[in-house]
């Protein structure tokens, strides 16, 4: 078989600082195994992990890495093709970045696949290089999509600690009314405005009304939102 990965460039892969053992990993679906062994040694070459499958039903079987990870996806295979699992992945909310290759590409495919959100589409033979551009492309996109999840988890832990007063009265401040108006509109002292505004803002860990303000709008909960009059 014709070499198809030439002229590489090793250099380290970046890391998940965040999480130091959670290494970055990239899985390769392709039912060519010479190819799948030429692309695992070029990829652990840079001190990527690889699993490597030959179907999608075996890809499907897998357990996903617990650290930022791509797919390097044929897009002809046995049996389920590679542009049917991207759909599949999509449906279920399983945002993994793909790398499609193929030997036999089309417009339509292309268009298709980066539709879908592919990273890159290579044509057999490509360069290592290439190769290599796409899946550090793919893992940091995944690092800030696992970045962004876990923010957004531990402010919604913070948000679920405040009680029901202290959650209309949060997106009330967001809004940018004063502590007078909320206790007018709430009917509540204004000194109790006072003493839920100061314990909301250190639950939320918020230093000031504007960053309170911005996670109540990556929140946006709005059936907790009060009706403004």
């Amino acid at each position: 078989m014709q070499t198809i990965l030439t002229g590489s460039k090793a250099r380290p892969s970046p890391q998940d600082t965040g999480m130091p053992d959670a290494k970055p990993s990239v899985l390769v679906v392709d039912d060519d195994p010479e190819f799948r062994d030429s692309v695992a040694r070029l990829l652990r070459s840079v001190d990527l992990e690889t699993s490597h499958f030959s179907s999608v039903a075996d890809f499907l079987k897998a357990k996903l890495p617990e650290g930022p990870t791509c797919l390097v996806l044929d897009v002809r295979l046995p049996g389920q093709s590679g542009l049917e699992l991207q759909r599949e992945l999509a449906a279920a909310n399983r945002p993994l970045p793909i790398i499609f290759i193929t030997a036999h590409a089309d417009i339509p495919m292309t268009v298709q696949a980066m539709k879908g959100g592919a990273i890159e589409f290579l044509t057999k033979p490509f360069r290592d290089q290439e190769l290599l551009d796409a899946v550090e492309a793919g893992i940091s996109r995944d690092r800030v999509r696992r970045e962004r999840d876990k923010a957004f988890g531990a402010l919604k832990e913070r948000f679920e600690t405040l009680s029901s007063r202290e959650r209309e009265i949060m997106f009330q401040v967001a809004a940018g009314r004063l502590n007078k108006q909320i206790a007018g509109d709430i009917g509540i002292a204004e000194s109790t405005v006072k003493v839920h505004r100061t314990n909301l803002m250190r639950k939320m860990k918020a230093r000031s009304v504007p960053e309170l303000s911005r996670m109540a709008d990556i929140l946006k909960p709005t059936s907790e939102k009060p009706q403004r009059t």
